[in-house]
């Protein structure tokens, strides 16, 4: 049998503090834990992006029906919506958090 090391996901000092914040404030931080142990595990968004930026490219050269292009733009457009809407909250959580010092 090989030897097959996993990698463990560990929260650094900040992340934990904010997730203690939100646990004293009575907030649900459970999702948030496991969104930071998950990132290593995810695609980016400007990555999925490029993904299927690529596939609207491909498919465009290969003369795919308008409506399949249609909703691969759908995709586009709901990516770049998540992308501004998180880093709307991650600049709130910014200001909050360095304003408290």
């Amino acid at each position: 049998m090989s030897d097959v090391k996993r990698k463990r996901n560990v929260l650094n000092v900040k992340q934990k503090l904010e997730i203690l914040q939100k646990l004293d404030n009575g907030e649900s931080a459970s999702t948030d834990a496991e969104d930071v142990l998950n990132e290593g595990n995810t695609v980016s968004h400007s990555a999925a992006l490029q993904s299927v930026e690529t596939l609207l490219d491909y498919m465009g050269q290969r003369g795919f029906d308008y409506g399949d292009i249609t909703a691969v733009r759908k995709i586009c457009v709901d990516i770049r919506q998540e992308m501004n809407k998180q880093q709307k909250q991650r600049l709130i959580t910014d200001f909050f958090l360095s304003s408290k010092y």
